[in-house]
């Protein structure tokens, strides 16, 4: 079990690395966005079968959910964001105007 525990950590350290690192395209943002949910939604499930639990049954559908909705509007945006500056690079876009 202690390798199923440090393979998730590795995932979820990878994709965070990735997010910190790797920020030039929102594509590539939003990939790494979703391996921290992957990881994280694999983790939960795990637990939830190690464990006798049966209130943390519900945990990694809803997890699961809430990573379905971040993805449509992460797509939502990633298409607003190339129809109105051409273009998915992080640097072109400013964010705190309208």
């Amino acid at each position: 079990m202690a390798l199923a525990h440090f393979t998730l950590t590795l995932a979820f350290a990878t994709g965070l690395t990735g997010l910190t690192l790797h920020r030039k395209h929102l594509v590539s943002a939003l990939l790494c966005l979703e391996a921290l949910l992957l990881a994280l939604f694999l983790s939960l499930a795990l637990t939830t079968q190690t464990t006798t639990n049966p209130n943390t049954a519900m945990q990694p559908v809803i997890l699961l959910a809430l990573a379905a909705c971040e993805a449509g509007a992460g797509l939502g945006l990633l298409v607003a964001t190339a129809r109105t500056h051409a273009s998915s690079h992080m640097k072109n876009l400013a964010l705190l105007t309208c």
